[in-house]
């Protein structure tokens, strides 16, 4: 693996963005009864019976404030990016407008400096395409099929890290978590996975 081309995208990769979502939606704002299940689109209010300011409100506090919000790791995570960091710096691209909450949360939730970790924030998903390119990412693991797409068009190997909502058909390679995405960047991403539908 070369890891110095690999990066990663943040929410739905490494951070369980969607369950601290559903969690302050129950406890804050009083709406039961979702599950992760229900989110079949990357855009909450076209899935979700939550009126579109509080999905607002609650995706701005997610982004400014991420320890506070209690946000935490999907299962695996840490310890594959861990032995990463072993090789040298980690290197995260994200839609959010602004890295820095999400560079000090890394860093506390890893346990390591902030000078292993870059976090560069596009504020677009469709800015990934040209960000990673000039990077020269040639691997990124994202879960927005829509930019996995744009970024197979442009050579790079994006692989889909399975959620709910993204499970359309697609020509990337896709991984249901971080055990299986750890054995496809070992032994190396040309080598590409069969991209399962479900």
């Amino acid at each position: 693996m070369a890891h110095n081309k690999t990066a990663f995208d943040i929410d739905g990769v490494v951070t369980d963005t969607m369950a601290a979502f559903l969690r302050i939606a129950e406890e804050e704002y009083g709406i039961s009864g979702l599950c992760k299940e229900q989110i079949t689109s990357y855009w909450l209010e076209r899935c979700l019976p939550v009126p579109p300011d509080v999905v607002d409100a609650i995706v701005a506090r997610i982004i400014a404030d991420p320890e506070g919000v209690g946000l935490e790791p999907i299962p695996g995570a840490m310890e594959v990016l861990r032995n990463l960091a072993e090789d040298g710096p980690l290197r995260f691209v994200t839609a959010r407008p602004d890295g820095r909450p999400m560079a000090r949360w890394l860093a506390e939730t890893l346990g390591l400096p902030q000078r292993r970790i870059e976090v560069v924030a596009t504020g677009a998903h469709a800015a990934k395409r040209e960000v990673l390119l000039d990077l020269g990412v040639e691997c990124f693991v994202e879960d927005h099929l829509e930019t996995c797409i744009s970024l197979h068009e442009a050579g790079i190997t994006a692989i889909v890290f399975d959620q709910p909502w993204n499970r359309h058909p697609s020509p990337c390679p896709r991984v249901s978590g971080w055990e299986e995405l750890a054995l496809f960047l070992r032994h190396g991403y040309q080598k590409s996975i069969p991209s399962r539908q479900k």
